[in-house]
């Protein structure tokens, strides 16, 4: 039976089956530790697939040229190592029965009313505490835990997963765009 869109998270295979998809998001510092625990996370969630939101907080800047510029900002992707993508591919695929997808992108602000419109916007259902060697990667960065402890969505602890410790080493970027 073919199934078809009845909003914009919840699926319906026949009348007597319901699959309701959930969004999780986890700050991320684009390492291995980040993304370690998606499988284990995922398993709580079956039969149900879950889409993940991998995001890094910024503070948003007070520079009138760089909020003009904001909208075509690539700086901060290109930090993201080549082999975190590809880990998240690997485990997209590897985990196709579990993960629906893996989306990786930056949130922009300082305040719980812009982060619970990110929050709205990505559909997020719960969020991921960050691992316990969570890294600020750029000047810019700013501590998840801030806002998750003020926005009102349901909150839970990351996995214990046995995994390895990975370091990001970062330049740390001119935030500006050429032209």
């Amino acid at each position: 039976m073919a199934a078809t869109l009845v909003s914009n998270k919840t699926y319906k295979v026949s009348p007597l089956i319901k699959i309701t998809m959930k969004t999780l998001l986890i700050p991320t510092d684009f390492t291995q530790q980040s993304i370690q625990s998606i499988p284990a996370l995922a398993q709580g969630y079956y039969p149900e697939k879950v889409n993940i939101v991998l995001a890094h907080m910024l503070k948003i800047t007070d520079n009138i040229s760089e909020l003009l510029m904001l909208s075509r900002r690539s700086v901060e992707y290109r930090q993201i190592p080549d082999n975190f993508y590809i880990r998240c591919r690997e485990m997209e695929n590897k985990h196709g029965h579990l993960i629906n997808n893996i989306a990786i992108t930056f949130f922009y602000g300082s305040t719980v009313a812009v982060f619970n419109n990110f929050l709205e916007a990505n559909n997020v259902d719960v969020i991921v505490a960050p691992h316990d060697n969570y890294q600020l990667l750029f000047k810019n960065s700013i501590d998840p835990d801030m806002l998750f402890q003020k926005c009102g969505t349901a909150v839970i602890k990351q996995p214990k997963t046995p995994g390895i410790l990975a370091d990001v080493i970062i330049e740390e970027p001119v935030l500006t765009e050429g032209v």
